[in-house]
This record gives structure tokens, sequence and C-alpha cells, in this order.
């Protein structure tokens, strides 16, 4: 049996270094942290994905935050009000008749943007 081993060492000289019980705990170790363990290396990464989509969720909520800040300092203004009213929700004056005329690329175009957010 003892000379069995013998041979393997000779002809494999890494086992030796693999045969070390620090080796062996380091690996079970290491395997133990990166693949089962509650913090392990694949749950960093898809936290990591998460906490990046979550900021760049940030950054585009603070544009249109902008955004709408600086529709409600126009939308002050009794013209810009009644502007808003008309192209948005198409009202009008008691005597005037509205004509929408579809546009396809501009619907083309909302649906592109759509299907990117």
């Amino acid at each position: 049996m003892k000379n069995w081993y013998e041979n393997l060492l000779l002809q494999y000289p890494f086992l030796k270094f693999l045969g070390n019980k620090y080796t062996i705990v380091l690996l079970f170790f290491t395997v133990w942290m990166v693949f089962l363990d509650n913090q392990s290396y694949l749950e960093q990464r898809i936290l990591n994905k998460q906490k990046d989509e979550l900021e760049a969720n940030k950054v585009y909520y603070k544009e249109e935050i902008a955004k709408d800040k600086q529709s409600i300092k126009q939308l002050k203004n009794l013209g810009q009000i009644e502007r808003y009213g008309r192209e948005k929700y198409y009202m009008k004056r008691p005597n005037e008749d509205i004509y929408l005329i579809d546009n396809e690329d501009e619907k083309i175009k909302d649906s592109i943007e759509k299907a990117k957010r």
C-alpha cells in the first residue's frame, strides 16, 4: 500500500503538495467562500449588478425630476398653461375646431423610445 503511494508521488510530485492537510483545508475554504456561503462571490456579483441598475435608475429619475421642475416652472405662466392643455389634452376654446394630424414617423419614434426605457 505504501509502495503504491510512493510510486504515485514519484510519478506526480505535485500530489505531495495537494496531499498536505493545510492545502486541503485551504481548498475547502476557498470552495466554500466562492460557491456555498451566504456572502459568496456569486451572490456579491448579483448584488453588484442590482446596485448598478439601481444607480442607473437613480440618475434617470434625477434627470426626469429636473425636466419636471422645468415644466412646472414654465407652467406658472398662464399662456403656457393654455398651450400645455391644448397640446397634451386637446383642449379648445368654445368656438374652435381642432384637427389632429397623425404622423407615422412620430409613432414609430415614440414606440422605439418606449421600448428603450
